[in-house]
């Protein structure tokens, strides 16, 4: 009975492993209810339907925001000024919000292209907001460049159809909106911040996984991780000497500023505001404030920029005409020769240049240092372009006649900051780049100690014997000594002093001990008669001695481990020599 409730439970279980495994196959409950996507944060939703909830809720709130400073205005100031009723007031605000984006628009005096850029802070902030929160949708994705060029375009597409329609719109007798403007100003708005926020959202998703818990930095520079290392090193350079450019067009604006300051109150005071309209008119200063900073900025290039047709405000020259009442403007200097300061603003861009070369190159050097130069080059080169995009969009026409010609020239602001800031570009990454390979060779080539010179071999002082060791045992003579050489002794253990194998060392003085007297040999035959030696004497080593030591001379101590030295004697014209085998030394 057992044994059949056991098969009936295997079998079951059987039968119940591939059904749940069909159901995964097919996308059963944990693909429905998310699976991969879930681990990943994503929602699963469809990215155009994102796209269009994302472009709806950016212009939502950015026409809530523009339509309310506009009634704002419209209560304040005469009827007229922002239209017939609340309809007039809609198609102003619908106006302003295209205007934010960098659409123009025309009047019955002509065409309006000087755009204030400090506006298009709003806009851009919402699309940035939105494309983070779509790639947050889309999860972590496994090719991250892929998704956020998906992101932006599914972003801007709707976002820029859309306000295509609101610029139709909102025509009207008085203000006529362009719809190719808004169309193409909106496309590509939304695509650079859209395109943004879903790149800070991808990298931010990344750190957090590779950071476990951990709090890591993922700001804007982080988005720096999605490009390739010369890529990145080259938007590095041109942020630099941009940022120095822009830097010393905005010193250049303070400081006319502070020097103009009561011509600037004179003409607030002409003006008479009032407070809300002294607040309107504080925000739209400030909204012109970056037009202002680009202006500077192609002061300090060299071209400079003009008010109005046949003006020019350059360091050579300043040459005006009537100038429209508005109080930054005041900071326009005197007509005449510029003054001998302002020179020193024609520094800016070759301090700009030497900046971006070298971010250039720290960024990524270069293997081959005639190659930096190039690269410093390109980075002063985009650098260029990008000033000539700023002066584009800074100026445009304020109408008609005299005032069709307002702003930098883009053309000219681009190609003084490719040559002055190529230039210096390209020689300060020749040097830092051959600084860093230098420092690199450096830091590669291993420190050498000073060879340690053998130390000359001290004269080795023979122990004094005690007088009651035992005499020495006599040499053995030429008849007594074996017929089968001895075998060599082991070597002694090197020491690490001991000198190479290619220098000289000093011999020490082998010593002989005096050996007792011996019966004279029996010297040669017969018929070759020899002297022999007289009677008491002891022949040593070729040395006569005439009376023998009082007491026996032992033999010499042999050095620890080098064991006995085989020796033999020889008899020649009556004189005994001791001849010793040394070992040569290894």
């Amino acid at each position: 009975m057992s044994d059949a409730r056991a098969r009936e439970r295997g079998a079951t279980s059987r039968g119940a492993r591939p059904a749940a495994e069909r159901r995964q196959a097919r996308g059963g409950p944990e693909k429905r209810r998310g699976g991969t996507d879930r681990q990943r944060g994503g929602t699963g939703r469809p990215l155009p339907v994102s796209g269009l909830v994302a472009a709806l809720w950016c212009i939502g709130i950015g026409l809530a925001v523009l339509t309310t400073v506009t009634l704002v205005g419209w209560i304040a100031a005469p009827r007229t000024a922002f239209g017939d009723g609340l309809p007039g007031v809609f198609r102003t605000a619908v106006n302003f919000w295209l205007i934010s984006h960098h659409a123009g628009f025309s009047t019955g005096h002509g065409r309006v292209g000087l755009l204030p850029l400090g506006v298009l802070v709003v806009p851009g902030a919402l699309l940035y907001r939105g494309g983070a929160w779509m790639i947050r949708g889309i999860g972590l994705p496994d090719r991250p460049r892929v998704a956020v060029a998906r992101v932006a375009v599914s972003l801007a597409a709707p976002y820029a159809a859309l306000a295509g329609a609101l610029a139709l719109a909102a025509t009207g007798p008085a203000l006529r909106p362009s719809a190719w403007q808004a169309l193409v100003a909106c496309f590509t708005v939304a695509v650079v911040a859209g395109g943004l926020g879903a790149a800070r959202a991808v990298v931010a998703a990344q750190v957090a996984a590779e950071a476990r818990g951990r709090r890591v930095r993922s700001g804007l520079g982080a988005l720096l991780r999605l490009l390739p290392d010369r890529a990145r090193s080259l938007v590095i350079g041109v942020a630099g000497s941009t940022a120095v450019l822009l830097a010393s067009g905005a010193l250049l604006v303070a400081v006319s500023l502070a020097l103009h300051l009561e011509d600037a109150e004179h003409l607030y005071d002409m003006l008479g505001p009032g407070i809300v309209g002294g607040a309107l008119l504080l925000l739209v200063e400030l909204a012109f404030l970056p037009n202002a900073v680009i202006w500077g900025m192609s002061y300090a290039v060299g071209p400079g920029f003009s008010v109005g047709a046949g003006t020019t405000v350059s360091p050579t020259g300043v040459f005006l005409d009537v100038v429209p009442a508005f109080p930054p403007l005041a900071a326009l200097p005197e007509p005449g020769p510029a003054p001998a300061a302002s020179l020193l603003a024609l520094a800016a861009p070759f301090v700009a240049g030497a900046v971006g070369g070298a971010l250039t190159v720290r960024s990524t050097p270069s293997d081959a240092n005639e190659a930096a130069p190039l690269w410093g080059f390109v980075s002063g080169a985009l650098t260029g372009a990008v000033a000539a995009l700023l002066a584009a969009l800074s100026g445009g026409p304020l109408g008609g006649e005299r005032m069709a010609t307002v702003g930098p020239s883009p053309w000219q602001v681009g190609l003084m900051a490719t040559l002055e800031v190529g230039i210096s570009a390209a020689i300060v990454a020749w040097w830092a780049n051959w600084r860093l390979t230098r420092r690199a060779d450096t830091a590669d080539v291993p420190r050498r100690r000073p060879r340690r010179t053998a130390r000359p071999a001290k004269a080795k002082a023979v122990p004094a014997v005690p007088a009651a060791a035992p005499p020495a045992a006599p040499a053995p003579t030429v008849q007594d000594a074996p017929d089968v050489p001895a075998a060599p002794p082991e070597p002694a253990p090197r020491s690490p002093y001991a000198p190479g194998p290619l220098e000289f060392e000093e011999a020490e003085p082998v010593l002989t001990p005096r050996r007792r007297r011996r019966a004279p040999d029996p010297g040669p035959p017969a018929d070759e008669p020899a002297a022999a030696p007289e009677p008491g004497t002891v022949v040593v080593e070729g040395h006569i001695v005439d009376e023998e030591p009082d007491e026996p001379v032992p033999a010499p101590r042999a050095e620890p481990g080098t064991g006995p030295v085989p020796e033999r004697t020889e008899n020649r014209g009556g004189a005994i020599y001791v001849l010793r085998n040394d070992p040569r030394p290894e």
